[in-house]
Formats: structure tokens, sequence, C-alpha cells
């Protein structure tokens, strides 16, 4: 058989067009790898990678990551402007009364010590304003202090009937019942019993504070393997103004609230790699929503 210069060369395209098919395969490995890389350190709240700016591929997913950290940043700051607002409006509500009972305390007292107004009274007013103070600054270390969660295996059936257990008496005070209906049976979380305790039963507590008569806590499996939670309740909606703000520490829409629960849940399940939304709240139904990965 005689090999003409038609054959060599047919040979080396097929030769070239093998090597660059390989080479293409090859590439898209990388960027299969890149991506899942990306993509991993976006849901754990990474963004301190860069890839090389050697290809328009690695240039695009760094526009990507520029994209994901500024839309952070920008929701950082007005998580920050929030909190300043919050933590500047408490602060003000305490001290102000304090400063202007002792201004008047102190103005109303002769060359002899005695004054026109009460001063026993004044006194301890003052006190229980700087109580508070305290308190508050003691439930802002709380807020900040919230341990590492010692994790794991643990029965949600086993879970919720200790936590409507622990609310049953105050549920059946306000005349409410709270039932646990999983979806799926043998449902297990891997997480720190007490924390994820601590998150129901505030949530149970708000609920019932909100006039609830019937609390109604779900699970199924998801499509990815995770664990859904979702706890229902038809007491008063949380006003739509107050949504977006009910996470931020110290926010509160009760006389008588911290405005500390939904927070610490929300730092919670950060660090059990989950979350906690409000996915609906209306004149029928509120709805929190916890996801376990």
């Amino acid at each position: 058989m005689t090999f003409t210069i038609w054959h060599i060369i047919g040979a080396c395209v097929i030769v070239a067009v093998f090597a660059a098919v390989i080479a293409t395969i090859r590439t898209r490995r990388k960027d299969i790898k890149k991506v899942a890389y990306m993509m991993d350190a976006l849901e754990d709240g990474e963004l301190n990678f860069r890839f090389q700016d050697k290809n328009k591929f690695n240039r695009t997913l760094n526009r990507i990551r520029t994209i994901f950290e500024k839309q952070r940043q920008a929701h950082e700051q007005d998580s920050w402007t929030k909190l300043i607002r919050v933590l500047t409006h408490e602060i003000m509500n305490t001290v102000s009364p304090i400063a202007s009972l002792s201004d008047a305390l102190s103005k109303s007292m002769d060359e002899n010590g005695h004054s026109e107004l009460d001063v026993k009274t004044g006194l301890d007013t003052i006190s229980d304003s700087s109580k508070n103070l305290i308190k508050f600054v003691e439930t802002y270390r709380q807020l900040s202090g919230v341990a590492r969660p010692l994790r794991k295996a643990v029965d949600l059936q086993e879970l919720m009937d200790q936590v409507i257990s622990l609310n049953s008496e105050y549920a059946a005070s306000c005349g409410a019942t709270c039932a646990y209906r999983p979806e799926e049976s043998d449902l297990m979380i891997y997480a720190d019993e007490g924390q994820i305790s601590q998150i129901l039963i505030n949530l149970i507590k708000n609920a019932l504070q909100a006039g609830a008569k019937h609390i109604d806590i779900s699970a199924r499996m998801g499509k990815e393997d995770e664990v859904i939670v979702q706890v229902a309740n038809d007491g008063a909606p949380i006003p739509v103004s107050a949504q977006e703000q009910i996470f931020v520490p110290f926010y509160t829409t009760k006389k008588e609230g911290s405005g500390i629960g939904l927070s610490l849940a929300r730092q919670i399940m950060r660090q059990h790699n989950g979350t906690i939304d409000l996915v609906r709240s209306d004149v029928n139904q509120t709805v929190f929503q916890l996801i376990f990965r």
C-alpha cells in the first residue's frame, strides 16, 4: 500500500483533532472542578479565592466571585446600619431619663442639700434604669458569645416530643395545641440538641405570644438529602414592614421582648451549616423554615 502526501496530511489532521479533543476534555474537567470548588466556597460564605486570569473562563469565574463579594458587603453594611440604629435607640431610651432626672435632682437641691423633689423616688428610678442598661449589655454579650455546637446524631421525633412537652403547660394556659407531624419516619439531624431545642422553644413561645391556637411542626427530606423542618402557627401575622428586620439583633415588635431570640437562632443555624428563614406570614399562617444539611 502506497502512502501519498494526502494520506500523511489526513493522518496528521486526525491526530491533531484527536489531540484537540483530549485537550478540550481535560480543560473541561478542570473547569468543572473549578466551578465545584467555587460553589462550595460560595455556600460556605468563603470568598477569599481567586483564579489566575489566564483565560476567559477564569476571568468569568472571578467576575462572579466579585459580584457575590459586592452583594455580601452591601448586605453586611445594611445589617450593621440596622444594628447600630437599634443599639442607639435602646441605649438612648435608657440613658436619657437617667441624665434628665439626675440633672433635675441636682438643680432642685438647696445649699443645705434639701430638695423639693422626692429624692428617693428619683434615685430608685435611676437605679432601675441603670439595671435595665446593664441587662441590655448582658443580652448583647449573650448574643455575641454563641458557643460552638457539639453536634451528634439526633432523632427528630424524640427532640420534638421533648420540646412539645416542655411547652405543654404554657400552651395549655393559652388554650393552644402544639403537634409534630413528620412527612417521613425516622428522620435524623446531626446537630447540637440543646441549641436546636432552644430555637424551637423560642419559635413556639413567639407563636403563643402572637395569639396562636394551633402550632404545627412538620419535617421532611429535601431533594439533596437535607432535612427541612417547618414551624407553622395561626397567630397574628408579622407586619410586612418588620419581616425583613426580625433577624436583626435587638429588633422586636413586642413590648417585653429582648429582640435576640431570632438573631441567636440564625447564628446557631449558621454554625450548623444550615439556615432559618421566615417563608410566610399572613392572616392565615406564619411559617418559619429550618434547613439542616
